[in-house]
Protein backbone atom coordinates (compact mmCIF):
# COMPACT_ATOMS: atom_id res chain seq x y z
CA UNK A 1 0.00 0.00 0.00
CA UNK A 2 1.32 3.64 -1.00
CA UNK A 3 1.39 5.86 1.92
CA UNK A 4 -1.03 8.98 0.53
CA UNK A 5 0.76 11.04 2.98
CA UNK A 6 3.85 11.04 1.44
CA UNK A 7 2.19 11.88 -1.75
CA UNK A 8 0.29 15.33 -0.46
CA UNK A 9 1.96 17.43 -3.45
CA UNK A 10 0.49 15.36 -6.01
CA UNK A 11 -3.28 16.01 -4.62
CA UNK A 12 -5.60 19.09 -5.90
CA UNK A 13 -7.36 19.89 -2.33
CA UNK A 14 -9.97 22.12 -4.54
CA UNK A 15 -12.73 19.77 -3.44
CA UNK A 16 -11.56 19.67 -0.01
CA UNK A 17 -14.05 18.22 2.22
CA UNK A 18 -12.91 20.74 4.99
CA UNK A 19 -12.56 23.58 3.33
CA UNK A 20 -16.12 22.99 1.74
CA UNK A 21 -17.80 22.54 4.87
CA UNK A 22 -15.69 25.86 6.00
CA UNK A 23 -17.57 27.50 3.59
CA UNK A 24 -20.59 26.71 5.18
CA UNK A 25 -19.93 27.21 8.89
CA UNK A 26 -16.77 28.28 8.58
CA UNK A 27 -17.43 32.07 10.73
CA UNK A 28 -17.55 32.72 14.41
CA UNK A 29 -21.07 33.97 14.41
CA UNK A 30 -22.46 30.36 12.05
CA UNK A 31 -21.02 28.33 14.67
CA UNK A 32 -22.58 29.97 17.10
CA UNK A 33 -25.85 30.06 15.79
CA UNK A 34 -25.74 26.70 15.34
CA UNK A 35 -24.90 26.27 19.00
CA UNK A 36 -27.17 28.35 19.91
CA UNK A 37 -29.57 25.66 17.77
CA UNK A 38 -28.87 23.45 19.81
CA UNK A 39 -29.45 25.19 22.90
CA UNK A 40 -33.05 25.14 21.65
CA UNK A 41 -32.66 29.11 20.27
CA UNK A 42 -35.31 29.76 17.62
CA UNK A 43 -36.48 33.32 16.75
CA UNK A 44 -34.36 35.67 14.98
CA UNK A 45 -33.86 38.31 18.33
CA UNK A 46 -32.86 35.48 20.53
CA UNK A 47 -29.94 34.58 18.08
CA UNK A 48 -28.82 37.95 17.89
CA UNK A 49 -28.92 38.58 21.86
CA UNK A 50 -27.63 35.07 22.71
CA UNK A 51 -24.81 35.73 19.93
CA UNK A 52 -24.13 38.84 20.52
CA UNK A 53 -24.24 39.89 17.15
CA UNK A 54 -25.70 42.89 14.89
CA UNK A 55 -29.36 42.10 13.26
CA UNK A 56 -28.16 42.14 9.72
CA UNK A 57 -25.36 39.43 10.70
CA UNK A 58 -27.99 37.54 12.54
CA UNK A 59 -29.87 37.81 9.08
CA UNK A 60 -27.22 36.92 7.04
CA UNK A 61 -25.79 33.88 8.88
CA UNK A 62 -29.05 32.37 9.36
CA UNK A 63 -29.82 32.94 5.49
CA UNK A 64 -26.39 30.95 4.68
CA UNK A 65 -27.28 28.29 7.46
CA UNK A 66 -31.04 28.27 5.81
CA UNK A 67 -29.76 28.12 2.30
CA UNK A 68 -27.06 25.64 3.08
CA UNK A 69 -29.62 23.10 4.73
CA UNK A 70 -28.56 23.30 8.34
CA UNK A 71 -32.07 25.18 9.32
CA UNK A 72 -35.36 25.46 7.72
CA UNK A 73 -37.36 28.43 8.32
CA UNK A 74 -41.07 27.73 9.99
CA UNK A 75 -43.72 30.87 9.92
CA UNK A 76 -45.46 31.78 12.96
CA UNK A 77 -47.41 34.36 13.86
CA UNK A 78 -48.37 35.94 17.66
CA UNK A 79 -51.83 37.89 18.00
CA UNK A 80 -51.68 41.48 16.47
CA UNK A 81 -48.46 40.46 15.28
CA UNK A 82 -46.91 40.04 12.10
CA UNK A 83 -45.69 36.20 10.73
CA UNK A 84 -41.97 35.86 11.37
CA UNK A 85 -39.86 32.99 10.98
CA UNK A 86 -38.39 30.48 13.63
CA UNK A 87 -35.82 28.54 12.70
CA UNK A 88 -35.43 24.89 13.54
CA UNK A 89 -32.16 22.28 12.64
CA UNK A 90 -33.14 19.50 9.80
CA UNK A 91 -31.58 16.39 9.93
CA UNK A 92 -28.09 18.09 8.26
CA UNK A 93 -27.98 20.34 10.94
CA UNK A 94 -28.62 17.74 13.55
CA UNK A 95 -25.62 15.65 12.12
CA UNK A 96 -23.20 18.77 13.08
CA UNK A 97 -23.54 18.44 16.65
CA UNK A 98 -20.86 16.35 16.96
CA UNK A 99 -18.70 18.77 15.50
CA UNK A 100 -19.79 21.51 17.99
CA UNK A 101 -19.07 18.72 20.94
CA UNK A 102 -15.56 18.51 19.98
CA UNK A 103 -14.96 22.05 19.68
CA UNK A 104 -16.49 22.27 22.93
CA UNK A 105 -14.52 19.59 24.32
CA UNK A 106 -11.20 21.12 23.13
CA UNK A 107 -12.42 24.50 24.57
CA UNK A 108 -13.14 22.66 28.05
CA UNK A 109 -9.65 21.44 28.03
CA UNK A 110 -7.70 23.91 26.19
CA UNK A 111 -9.53 27.35 26.62
CA UNK A 112 -11.80 27.45 29.48
CA UNK A 113 -11.14 30.03 32.34
CA UNK A 114 -9.34 28.70 35.67
CA UNK A 115 -12.74 27.69 37.27
CA UNK A 116 -13.55 25.33 34.15
CA UNK A 117 -16.00 25.05 31.62
CA UNK A 118 -18.77 27.68 31.33
CA UNK A 119 -21.79 24.30 30.77
CA UNK A 120 -21.17 20.85 31.19
CA UNK A 121 -23.17 18.08 28.74
CA UNK A 122 -24.46 15.18 30.09
CA UNK A 123 -26.24 11.86 29.09
CA UNK A 124 -29.68 12.08 30.40
CA UNK A 125 -29.69 8.45 31.05
CA UNK A 126 -26.64 8.12 33.22
CA UNK A 127 -25.46 11.44 34.36
CA UNK A 128 -21.89 10.62 32.88
CA UNK A 129 -20.47 13.39 31.02
CA UNK A 130 -20.30 13.40 27.08
CA UNK A 131 -17.48 13.20 25.02
CA UNK A 132 -16.68 12.86 21.25
CA UNK A 133 -14.31 10.75 20.08
CA UNK A 134 -13.03 8.55 17.02
CA UNK A 135 -13.99 4.98 16.55
CA UNK A 136 -13.71 3.42 13.62
CA UNK A 137 -16.78 1.27 12.04
CA UNK A 138 -16.05 -1.66 14.12
CA UNK A 139 -16.51 0.60 17.11
CA UNK A 140 -12.94 0.76 18.26
CA UNK A 141 -11.80 3.65 19.51
CA UNK A 142 -8.97 5.21 17.43
CA UNK A 143 -5.87 7.62 18.95
CA UNK A 144 -4.15 10.03 17.35
CA UNK A 145 -1.72 8.37 15.13
CA UNK A 146 -3.48 4.73 14.95
CA UNK A 147 -5.26 5.61 11.59
CA UNK A 148 -3.89 5.60 7.89
CA UNK A 149 -4.82 7.88 5.24
CA UNK A 150 -5.91 6.42 1.82
CA UNK A 151 -6.95 7.89 -1.71
CA UNK A 152 -11.18 8.44 -1.77
CA UNK A 153 -13.12 8.13 -4.81
CA UNK A 154 -13.03 12.01 -5.22
CA UNK A 155 -9.55 12.22 -4.85
CA UNK A 156 -7.73 14.66 -7.69
CA UNK A 157 -4.60 13.77 -8.39
CA UNK A 158 -2.47 16.51 -9.89
CA UNK A 159 0.58 14.20 -10.89
CA UNK A 160 0.14 10.22 -11.93
CA UNK A 161 -0.16 7.90 -9.06
CA UNK A 162 3.42 5.90 -7.50
CA UNK A 163 3.91 2.55 -7.55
Amino acid sequence: MTDLLKERDAWSMTNCSIARALDVVGTRSALLIMREAFFGTRRFDDFARRVGIGEPATAARLKELTRAGLLEKTPYREDGQRTRYAYELTEKGRAFLPVLQALRQWGDTWAADEPGPPVIVRHKDCGARVRVVQRCEEGHEVAAGESVVEAGPGLIRTEPETA
